[in-house]
């Protein structure tokens, strides 16, 4: 065992255990072979200003769609908020190299909310030089049914707050077509990633068939939901779609498009930003490693199928799980 791994363990790390929620079917005729995966290091941010360099607090195996696929989760845990933004920039940073080497592109999903904000540090020295822009195709995991110039838009949000600040082709920000409805607009968003596969950008999971982001980029809202995926709400067991849509969501604004769970569980990475002691609930029943109750938060059916999954967290959202 490596000193980096006994020290996660000596920390008396919580893991947790999800059941794999995405089913395998056929993947669309032109398909794209996902490159091999690279563990990362994981960082824990200790009180004292020093950083110690440790394991992940949370690393497990667990099968696949298709049989032995590995699912490792971490969890990291930060005493700032800057320091999680920064550490959050590296490891943004060092997927977009690493892709980019072996498959000429780096596809990225982002969210909404205080995530964007949180991203503010690739758009600074060293990242803004040293991060290849030019290969970036970036995506939504969900965006509000409004005009791109709505305060409640996600496209704005994040034009706004990171990619007007980075030398991104805009042909290569892919925004949900705002003159359609709910149901057109995620009919239309889906046919261009299907067009985008065909074509090479986005690749697909050899395990689920459906497309394999580079990188999700998620937020966790105090209900457990993820994207516009609502407890409670029937498309949250949609798992022959892409991209579906709400009309009731129980957030404002009422509609919405989606990725469905699907696609994000086959995602290469997901980093998930969860902070603030609102979360700390949703965090509790996802990672505290006790029985599942039959009504799963959508943020406890977060599986990744082909790839890992890294929460970034601060002590205030992880403060009801007695082991850390």
């Amino acid at each position: 065992m490596s000193t980096a791994t006994a020290a996660a363990a000596a920390a008396a790390a919580a893991s947790t255990s999800l059941s794999p929620s995405t089913r395998s079917r056929s993947s669309p005729s032109s398909r794209i072979l996902a490159t091999p995966r690279r563990s990362l290091p994981a960082r824990l941010l200790s009180s004292s200003p020093s950083q110690f360099p440790l394991g992940p607090v949370s690393a497990m195996a667990t099968p696949g769609a298709s049989g032995e696929a590995e699912s490792r989760k971490k969890l990291l845990i930060f005493d700032a908020e800057e320091d999680l933004a920064a550490s959050l920039a590296e490891h943004t940073a060092g997927l977009s190299e690493k892709f980019v080497a072996e498959r000429g592109a780096f596809t990225v999903v982002l969210s909404g909310g205080s995530l964007i904000k949180a991203l503010r540090k690739l758009a600074e020295p060293p990242y803004l030089d040293a991060v290849d822009w030019g290969r970036w195709h970036v995506f939504w995991a969900d965006e509000r049914v409004v005009p791109k110039d709505h305060a409640d838009s996600n496209y704005k949000l994040a034009m706004d707050g990171f990619l007007s600040k980075v030398p991104i082709p805009a042909n290569q920000v892919y925004a949900m077509n705002d003159t359609l409805t709910a149901e057109g607009a995620a009919a239309d968003y889906e046919a261009r990633l299907y067009q985008l596969i065909k074509n090479g950008v986005v690749a697909l999971s050899p395990v689920t068939g459906f497309p394999k982001f580079d990188l999700m980029l998620l937020g966790m809202g105090p209900d457990g939901h993820i994207a516009s995926l609502f407890p409670g709400h029937p498309i949250v067991h949609e798992n022959q779609k892409l991209v579906t849509y709400v009309e009731d969501s129980p957030k404002p604004p009422p509609k919405r498009i989606t990725f469905t769970l699907p696609v994000i569980n086959s995602s290469a990475h997901i980093a998930l930003m969860v902070t603030g002691a609102g979360k700390a609930g949703a965090v509790h029943k996802t990672l505290s490693g006790k029985e599942r109750s039959s009504d799963l938060l959508p943020i406890e059916m977060v599986e990744p199928q082909d790839g890992e999954m890294t929460w970034f967290t601060d002590k205030p959202a992880v403060s009801m799980l007695s082991s850390i």
